[in-house]
């Protein structure tokens, strides 16, 4: 993994190196703060005993500056973009149980820091240095005794630590070129990996069959599940992470999977497709009302769009639709305006990718919020991880859906509410659709957009086609 980052990206049939990439981030940052900077990539819990480690992931705004994931190291930036590297060279036990390593020098040439130490005299040096706190709790409690304040979260930060994360927010926000690259190879596995599941499907008894046929994709080509993946038939329930249920011929299969790479960049792609590789009148029904949500969203993103504004274009969009089908009744935007389509699509229609895919969202709503706005208490518009104009360089996720959640739906306080709106005997009739979410990764350009996981299909017959190939 770590031979590929000598020459990090290609674009425009011209190599970028990761040292360049790395300098040109310093420099950007540097040009809005004007003190030094500590990160740390961050190190890997114990499972059940010390021994038996969780998989290590390295802080992903490490990983920004740093480039590459490697586990106890810290980086320190000074301005005007000196980068110095605190890491201690492998020992012999380490080479004995886990292979030979990169030595510190190595990693310093790399990445192109200036100087390099071992990691005891980060001690001497952190001090006065903003940072943004690690998820590990024993790491948290070494970074305040080093940075001589309390660290709590990424999501509550002293006045230096603010700035810091403002300023990470802006540079991370929009995607250079390095990044876009990376991006791209996670989006054309994960489109591997999804047509790999629906070839899958027809032969499988449980969910967990096609999961793992579509992980092979992803861990063949030498990258990890960007987050747990999602593939079930009970596609009602959001983030479903069990895979034990059988699939059954009627069933819709929800997949939502998303591959990311060996730096650390994500993809995040959702299908959902008939286990029989066909769909049903009511499923297909309720499928291409999700889909012209899908498509209406997508050709309203441009820079200087408002995410706001796409998303509540999709609430307008599944409305009408339901409308149309008989399930809702009454006037589209009274519907929306009432929050009426968030009893069957409750959550925002997407979020930013990066190297998070929900890009940096360890700071709250810092990342998400354009400086000055606050999520609603709106039912339609509470769960919004997004609110700001768009721009180029953006990667955002697009994911409309149908849900008919028990929690949502059968409750009595909240059903009186929807009664007025909901043909309930008309919605029973769609009882074989529990849910149905199509998701893209979207890049804006300069002109308007690019969806870049757009090779794998979203049109039902397509989506029958692969599922019987």
């Amino acid at each position: 993994m770590l031979t590929q980052t000598a020459s990090w990206a290609e674009t425009n049939g011209s190599r970028v190196s990761l040292a360049d990439t790395l300098r040109k981030r310093r420099q950007k940052l540097f040009k809005m703060i004007n003190f030094p900077v500590v990160l740390w990539s961050g190190v890997r819990s114990s499972r059940n005993f010390p021994g038996n480690k969780l998989p290590f992931r390295a802080s992903s705004h490490f990983l920004y500056f740093a480039g590459i994931p490697l586990e106890n190291v810290a980086i320190r930036m000074e301005p005007p973009g000196t980068l110095e590297l605190y890491m201690d060279d492998p020992s012999l036990d380490d080479e004995l149980w886990h292979g030979k390593k990169l030595l510190r020098e190595e990693v310093a040439e790399l990445i192109g820091a200036n100087i390099a130490f071992p990691m005891s005299e980060l001690w001497s040096r952190a001090y006065s240095s903003a940072t943004i706190p690690v998820q590990d709790v024993y790491l948290q409690q070494q970074q305040s005794n080093m940075l001589h304040r309390w660290l709590y979260s990424a999501s509550s930060l002293s006045w230096i630590d603010w700035e810091l994360a403002y300023a990470i927010v802006q540079l991370r926000l929009c995607h250079d070129a390095g990044a876009i690259a990376e991006l791209r190879k996670a989006a054309a596995c994960t489109v591997q990996a999804h047509r790999t599941g629906m070839a899958a499907t027809r032969h499988a008894k449980f969910e967990a069959e096609v999961r793992a046929a579509m992980e092979n994709v992803i861990f063949a080509q030498q990258m990890n599940c960007a987050y747990n993946s999602i593939v079930t038939v009970h596609g009602e329930v959001l983030h479903n992470e069990q895979h034990y249920r059988a699939l059954n011929h009627g069933d819709l299969l929800l997949v939502d999977v998303g591959a990311e790479t060996a730096l650390g960049w994500a993809s995040d792609v959702t299908r959902t497709w008939p286990v029989s590789g066909k769909f049903s009148p009511t499923q297909r029904d309720i499928y291409e009302v999700v889909r012209s949500a899908h498509d209406a969203c997508i050709a309203k993103i441009a820079p200087g769009v408002e995410y706001k504004d796409i998303h509540l274009q999709a609430a307008t969009t599944l409305t009408y639709g339901l409308v149309q089908l008989g399930i809702l009744k009454g006037d589209v935007e009274e519907l929306v305006e009432n929050d009426v389509h968030a009893a069957f699509f409750p959550h925002g229609i997407g979020h930013l990718i990066g190297l998070d895919v929900h890009d940096m969202e360890d700071l709250g709503d810092l990342s998400g919020y354009e400086l000055g706005r606050t999520r609603s208490d709106r039912f339609g518009l509470k769960f919004l991880r997004l609110d700001r104009p768009l721009q180029a360089g953006m990667l955002v996720s697009i994911e409309p859906g149908f849900y008919q959640v028990p929690s949502l739906l059968n409750y009595p306080d909240r059903r009186e509410s929807f009664q007025e709106f909901v043909d309930w005997d008309r919605l029973a009739q769609f009882s074989d659709v529990r849910g149905i979410r199509i998701e893209n990764d979207v890049l804006v350009t300069d002109s308007g957009c690019e969806v870049i996981t757009g090779e794998l299909p979203t049109h039902p017959d397509a989506i029958e086609h692969l599922v019987n190939s």
